[in-house]
């Protein structure tokens, strides 16, 4: 299976915002904010984890992963944290299960873990300069929407292609190969 794109991120990014404001709208006179969030914060998380494995091109493991996703959050779950930890906790896993699934890489996978505290920071900004859920799991996932431009192995990708000048190089280089093949075939016929 292909790796998610940007655009399939953004579709990710609108589904959760919607759902997690319409279920916060419709729970709040339920239940209790606070405990409302987390179980937001969890069921989002989970699915966006689920949406990952599903989406990565590993095979092996996916049951591993997602039985250590259960507990893990069960284990945030009874230790009862801040709910700004709680968030951290449940961010850190969804950085975890990207970087097990889609990155080869430990520069990848710190640029991601760069990518999750930025969207972390931008979903705060947007909570407090709004006031909004929507906005704030819009511009979260919005942002995590962009792990599609981290490349899987960040040193063989810088080590095949180091500048401009050798992908040209190696295109021209094709380009006579080619050309002096179609010469080869022409003569013979």
């Amino acid at each position: 299976m292909k790796r998610p794109r940007f655009f399939e991120g953004v579709g990710i990014a609108l589904a959760a915002s919607l759902t997690g404001a319409i279920l916060f709208s419709a729970l709040s006179p339920v239940l209790d904010s606070r405990l409302l969030l987390k179980w937001l914060i969890a069921g989002l998380g989970l699915a966006y984890s689920l949406y990952l494995i599903r989406r990565s091109r590993q095979r092996i493991g996916r049951l591993v992963s997602i039985a250590g996703w259960l507990l893990c959050a069960a284990a945030i779950w009874l230790l009862n944290p801040s709910l700004p930890l709680y968030l951290l906790l449940h961010i850190t896993l969804i950085w975890l299960i990207r970087s097990l699934y889609f990155y080869n890489s430990l520069f990848s996978a710190l640029a991601d873990l760069g990518l999750s505290g930025l969207g972390l920071a931008t979903a705060c900004w947007a909570a407090i300069a709004t006031g909004s859920l929507l906005l704030s799991i819009w511009c979260f996932f919005l942002l995590q929407a962009l792990f599609s431009a981290i490349p899987a192995d960040w040193k063989r990708r810088h080590r095949s292609n180091p500048s401009p000048d050798a992908a040209a190089d190696r295109f021209y280089q094709a380009e006579q190969i080619a050309e002096a093949a179609l010469r080869r075939l022409t003569a013979t016929h």
